[in-house]
């Protein structure tokens, strides 16, 4: 966790003066129901609300830490405090509990007000994927597969795509702080020999947790381990979305590109340049969220009732993956909701290599219309081999430019190379006629690609 990637209502949580006031509110209620059934006094009770209700300044942290430098326990540490500012009734306080009752329920608590930053942060990402799609929804580009031009689609359908992917990821990352907000208040190996179930259950209800169903000395790590995952999941989005962009902001593709503000800079050498960098940081930062994903995982088989392998990975994984996806979504956010874009280049791109990406749309058609599947494929896959030799691309003769014939000369006058040959295709003539070819035609290559957005999008954001 550093300033660099953090911000401030995330970084909160983590901090010593949170922790503690956590610590002190497991204790207060617990003490509160240990007098509600008898065990102690109500006016200890009462006391350690009136006396220790106090915020945790510097000057509190620091005395903690000094006492933790001699007693080596930090929870030892914290109700030794306490029991400074309570005074003769800070006795009961800790009654039956051990230091994993305090630790486990407040890392709770932290997990699940980290995920409700996130679900905030899911929120305002999800709202700016919307916008750009409705703005992107028929703007017709290229869509790729192995990099390579494939057939036509929209940038608003990229944008859907992301939103639905992100849609899935709140459901799972509320799942997850469904499934972390959990207490256990249940002693030593987790028993309840030296306290009352019934305290769990106050603690739980006040926090706004639900008792463990069964713990051993601590919470079971399989819940951390899921929310740390899910967690993972959330920051390959991320990454899926902008190395997306960083592909289209390539100079040869110039799709798109992230907002390039007045006064910034792109090299300290080269003055021209306009960079993806807050995309290339989030990659970057995508990495750092999934390496805690296998050290949680390992935190699931801890010896016997208890150890404590877990503690060092969680105390460094719990601010970090949170701190760094918090900054990560939100700097995603921001490119989305300023993301330029170009249409014109988008199109160009589409109309580059004269109609070849109607090639699937012609196959179709032919089989439709009683040529075999295989004969189809020859013919169509013949045709376009020749538009890619007509551009000087020959996979025959990769070495030495293609030799055309008159044909393949010709076709340099016409924008659509696919059609043209394939009207000159004497196999295809006999098997349909010119007529029927031409009513394929004339049906134009956005219309036909694009003509199922809109039930895409009902699908995607509801009719």
């Amino acid at each position: 966790m550093i300033p660099r990637y953090s911000r401030p209502d995330m970084t909160a949580i983590w901090d010593a003066s949170n922790k503690f006031r956590i610590w002190f509110e497991i204790e207060a209620h617990a003490c509160d129901a240990l007098a509600d059934i008898g065990v102690i006094p109500k006016e200890a009770a009462a006391a350690v609300w009136t006396k220790g209700d106090k915020p945790y300044t510097a000057e509190r942290i620091e005395r903690i830490d000094a006492i933790e430098r001699e007693t080596k326990h930090d929870v030892i540490a914290f109700t030794t405090e306490l029991a400074e500012q309570v005074g003769e009734e800070a006795r009961f306080v800790h009654q039956g509990m051990t230091s994993s009752d305090v630790l486990d329920t407040c890392l709770s608590v932290q997990m699940m007000q980290a995920a409700d930053i996130l679900l905030a942060d899911i929120d305002g990402l999800l709202e700016a994927l919307k916008r750009r799609a409705f703005e992107t929804k028929l703007m017709v580009c290229m869509g790729r597969s192995h990099g390579i031009h494939a057939e036509p689609t929209t940038m608003g359908l990229k944008f859907a795509r992301f939103h639905a992917e992100f849609s899935r990821n709140k459901v799972r990352l509320e799942a997850a702080r469904a499934d972390i907000a959990t207490c256990a208040i249940s002693g030593a190996v987790g028993t309840f020999a030296n306290i009352d179930p019934r305290v769990e259950e106050h603690v739980a209800e006040k926090l706004g947790l639900s008792p463990e169903p069964i713990s051993t000395q601590v919470i079971p790590r399989d819940r951390h381990a899921q929310y740390f995952a899910t967690l993972g999941v959330i920051a390959s989005s991320l990454e899926n979305v902008a190395v997306e962009i960083r592909h289209l902001q390539r100079t040869e593709v110039r799709e798109a590109q992230e907002y390039f503000a007045p006064g910034q800079k792109g090299s300290s050498a080269m003055p021209h340049k306009r960079n993806p960098i807050l995309t290339e940081n989030i990659t970057g930062l995508a990495r750092i969220v999934r390496a805690a994903v296998v050290p949680a995982l390992e935190n699931v088989a801890l010896w016997h009732e208890r150890d404590i392998s877990h503690s060092s990975v969680e105390r460094m994984i719990g601010p970090d993956a949170t701190v760094t996806l918090d900054f990560a979504l939100a700097r995603l956010t921001s490119v989305i909701d300023k993301l330029v874009v170009y249409p014109d280049n988008m199109l160009g791109h589409m109309n580059a290599f004269g109609g070849i990406h109607d090639a699937q749309r012609v196959l179709l058609f032919l089989t439709q219309n009683g040529t075999s599947r295989e004969d189809a494929y020859k013919i169509v896959q013949r045709n376009a081999m020749r538009v890619w030799k007509s551009f000087g691309i020959d996979q025959d003769n990769p070495d030495t430019p293609p030799v055309l014939d008159d044909i393949e000369k010709e076709a340099a006058n016409h924008d659509n190379r696919l059609a043209f040959f394939l009207r000159n295709d004497p196999e295809l003539a006999k098997l349909l006629p010119a007529d029927d070819l031409k009513r394929l035609l004339e049906k134009d290559s956005i219309s036909y690609h694009t003509a199922r957005v809109d039930d895409i999008f009902a699908r995607v954001f509801g009719s």
